[in-house]
C-alpha cells in the first residue's frame, strides 16, 4: 500500500499562509475527491476549476487546482482516490478568509482503493462557504466565485526592498483584474523592439515583454511615455519584482501567451530587478509534433521543437505599393511524428540565422498557417532557441542522428516530398477526379495530388484589394484605401488573386479555388496586372483569361468539408500549382519502367 504523509493535513489546515509557503511540497496525498466548481461571475469569462479534498490517511482538507492544471483532470491522470505527490501550493486571503491553491504535483498510483477512514482536520479558517460556486467570501457580489479561485494572498505591506526576505510574492497564475495590491517575480523570457504607428487617431510607440515565473506566463505591454521609463530596464533572461500595473483581459490576437489576462505597464508601474539568485524558469515550453499541426485552427499558436532539415535562401519581397522590403528565409523542419512542414523567419530574425549543420530549434509561439495545408511563421513576439539544454532537445537529437535521418517524412503539400520537382507535388500517388469525389471526406482534412487541365475560370471577382503589409482586404475610404487589420490607409491596394477554376481529367471535372500562389502559377501575371488590363481593356482581359486556360498542371490539394448557409459541401483548395517538367515526367516513367517486372526481365 502506498505510504501516505503522516500529519500533513493537519499541519496545512492550522498553518498561517506564511507558514504554509514554508511548508514547500514533497509530501504524498490522497485525492479523495475530484469536482468541477464552474465560475458564474458575469464580468469575467467562465473558467472551470476543480475543487479537491486531500487527504493523509487521517485527516482531510479542501483545496482548489490551479488553472494550469485543468488537463489533468481533463486527461483522466487525476481520478477519485489518485494518489500524487504535491510540489507546489499557495494561499490566497480573502478578508480574514483563506484557500489553499495546489500549483503543482505529480501522480504516484492512479489504481488505489481509499485510504482509512479520514475526517476534517482542524482548521484555523477553512471555510466551506470558499469552495462553492458563486458564494465567493468577503468579496463583492460582482466578484463572485472568480475572484475567490484566482487571487493568491495580498503583498503585505511595506518598502519595496528586493533583498527584503518578508517580501510576499504572487504567483502569476493568481492574476485578476479584481485584486490591485500584488507583486510578482517573474523573469524576462522575451522583449520585443519598439513599434511605432500612426492614423487617424494620433501617434505612439509600445513595446511588450513575456514574464514567467513557476506558475506560468503573462504578456505586459507598455505605451508611449511608459516606453521610455521601462524599456532599457527591463532586459531579457533578468528577473523583476513587479507592481501596481494593469490587469486586463487579453487582446489574443496580439499575444501568444496561454493566459486570460495581460499586464498594461502605467506610468506608477514598479518594476525592481531580483538581486539575490532565483530559481525562476527562464522558459516553459508547450510542445506539440508536427502532425498535429491539422488540428490547430488557422491563426492559432503553438510551441514546436525540431531539427531543421533544410535551409532557405535569403528573400526579400517588395511591396509595388509603397515599396516596402521584406526580408523572409523558410526553413523546413521535421519531428518524431515523421512529418515536415516549412516555418518562415522574417527580418533579422531570418538575417541572423545562420545554422547549417541540421540543429534541433525549440520554437515558442509560432503562429500556425494554412499555406499548402499547413504552415508556420516567426512572429516578432516568438522565441527561437537552437540547441536548447532541454529533455527534448537530446531525446530529439538522439532519434535523429540514430534512425531518424533515414526516414521518409510526410509533408503538407508545401513542400518537397521526394516524388519530383513539384513541391508538394506526389505523382506516385496521383488520383483521378472521380476518385477524389468517391472519397468519404470527414472533419479532418485530406491531401491529395491531381493532374488536370484547366477549363473555365470565373473572370468575375477574380481579385480582391489588399493590404500591401498583411493582404487582408482593405476598402475605399475617401480615395485612399483602408486596413482595419493594420490600422492603416494606402494611397493604392495590392490586388491579389481569389481564384475559381473548373479542372477536368479523363474521369471528369472539379471546381478548385485557389489564393495568390494558384493565380500567379495559372494566369502568370500579377493580380494588379490583371486588374489594370480589365479596367483598360474588358475584351482584351476576356481574350487573356480564354488564352491560359487548355493548359495542364500538377496539383497538390486539399478536400475539407465547408458548411455555408446551413449546407455542407466538400471544398477543394489548391495548395501549389505547378507547369508540367516533361524532363522529369520522362524520367520518373523510365524508372518505373526499369523498376517493373518486364523492364527488370529486359
Amino acid at each position: 500500500m502506498v505510504q501516505l504523509t503522516s500529519g500533513i493535513c493537519s499541519r496545512l489546515s492550522e498553518a498561517t499562509p506564511a507558514e504554509i509557503d514554508e511548508i514547500g511540497g514533497g509530501y504524498t496525498v490522497q485525492l479523495v475527491s475530484i469536482k468541477k466548481v464552474a465560475a458564474t461571475s458575469a464580468a469575467a469569462p467562465a473558467i472551470d476549476r476543480y475543487r479537491i479534498i486531500m487527504s493523509d490517511g487521517v485527516h482531510f482538507i479542501q483545496a482548489m487546482l490551479a488553472t494550469q492544471l485543468n488537463e489533468l483532470v481533463a486527461n483522466e491522470e487525476i481520478v477519485k482516490n489518485t494518489v500524487v505527490i504535491i510540489d507546489r501550493l499557495t494561499c490566497n486571503v480573502l478578508g480574514d478568509k483563506r484557500l489553499i491553491i495546489v500549483l503543482d504535483l505529480h501522480v504516484v498510483s492512479r489504481d488505489e482503493e481509499k485510504i482509512g477512514n479520514p475526517t476534517a482536520a482542524p482548521s484555523l479558517a477553512q471555510p466551506q462557504a470558499a469552495f462553492e460556486a458563486g458564494t465567493t467570501v468577503s468579496a463583492p457580489a460582482h466578484q463572485a466565485s472568480h475572484s475567490a479561485v484566482n487571487e493568491p494572498r495580498p503583498v503585505q505591506p511595506g518598502p519595496a526592498t528586493s533583498n527584503r526576505p518578508g517580501r510576499s510574492i504572487f504567483p502569476i497564475e493568481g492574476l485578476s483584474p479584481y485584486q490591485n495590491n500584488w507583486t510578482i517575480k517573474a523573469r524576462v523570457t522575451q522583449k520585443t523592439e519598439i513599434r511605432t504607428w500612426v492614423n487617424q487617431r494620433g501617434e505612439g510607440k509600445l513595446f511588450g515583454v513575456t514574464l514567467m515565473d513557476e506558475s506560468g506566463e503573462i504578456r505586459a505591454t507598455a505605451f508611449n511615455a511608459v516606453v521610455d521609463m521601462l524599456y532599457n530596464k527591463l532586459e531579457e533572461g533578468k528577473v523583476y519584482y513587479i507592481s501596481k500595473a494593469r490587469v486586463n483581459l487579453a487582446k489574443k490576437k496580439f499575444s501568444n501567451v496561454q493566459n486570460e489576462y495581460e499586464l498594461n505597464l502605467e506610468r506608477n508601474t514598479e518594476v525592481e530587478e531580483c538581486l539575490e539568485p532565483s530559481s525562476v524558469p527562464t522558459v516553459k515550453y508547450n510542445f506539440i509534433p508536427l502532425a498535429q499541426l491539422e488540428q490547430l485552427p488557422t491563426d492559432s499558436i503553438c510551441d514546436i521543437i525540431c531539427v531543421v532539415k533544410e535551409v532557405g535562401k535569403l528573400e526579400e519581397l517588395t511591396s509595388k505599393t509603397n515599396r516596402t522590403v521584406f526580408i523572409k528565409r523558410d526553413l523546413i523542419v521535421v519531428d518524431k511524428s515523421q512529418y515536415a512542414v516549412k516555418l518562415t523567419l522574417w527580418g533579422k530574425q531570418a538575417e541572423t540565422f545562420a545554422a547549417d549543420d541540421l540543429p534541433v530549434i525549440a520554437f515558442k509561439g509560432v503562429k500556425v498557417g494554412d499555406f499548402g495545408g499547413r504552415s508556420l511563421s516567426m512572429l516578432s513576439s516568438s522565441v527561437m532557441t537552437i540547441s536548447p539544454d532541454i529533455e527534448e532537445a537530446h531525446l530529439l537529437r538522439g532519434w535523429y542522428d540514430g534512425i531518424g535521418a533515414e526516414k521518409t517524412f510526410q509533408s503538407y503539400s508545401n513542400m518537397s516530398s521526394g516524388g519530383g520537382s513539384s513541391m508538394g507535388f506526389n505523382r506516385k500517388e496521383i488520383r483521378s477526379l472521380v476518385d477524389i469525389k468517391k472519397s468519404q471526406i470527414a472533419d479532418k482534412a485530406e491531401f491529395f495530388s491531381t493532374r488536370a487541365t484547366v477549363m473555365h475560370i470565373k473572370s468575375e471577382n477574380i481579385a480582391y484589394p489588399a493590404c500591401p503589409g498583411c493582404g487582408k482586404k482593405v476598402t475605399e475610404v475617401n480615395e485612399r484605401w483602408s486596413c482595419e487589420k493594420c490600422d492603416k490607409t494606402h494611397e493604392r491596394p495590392e490586388y491579389r488573386y481569389i481564384l475559381s477554376m473548373a479542372v477536368s481529367d479523363w474521369s471528369g471535372q472539379a471546381w478548385l479555388q485557389g489564393f495568390n500562389d494558384a493565380g500567379l502559377a495559372v494566369l502568370e501575371k500579377t493580380a494588379d496586372e490583371i486588374m489594370e488590363m480589365k479596367e483598360r481593356d474588358e475584351s482584351e482581359y476576356n481574350a487573356y483569361i480564354a488564352q491560359v486556360t487548355g493548359k495542364t498542371y500538377n496539383f497538390s490539394c486539399r478536400a475539407k468539408l465547408d458548411t455555408y448557409n446551413d449546407q455542407t459541401r466538400v471544398r477543394y483548395g489548391i495548395a501549389k500549382v505547378s507547369p508540367l517538367d516533361h524532363y522529369e515526367e520522362a524520367k520518373y516513367l523510365r524508372d518505373l519502367l526499369l523498376t517493373s517486372p518486364w523492364g527488370q526481365g529486359a
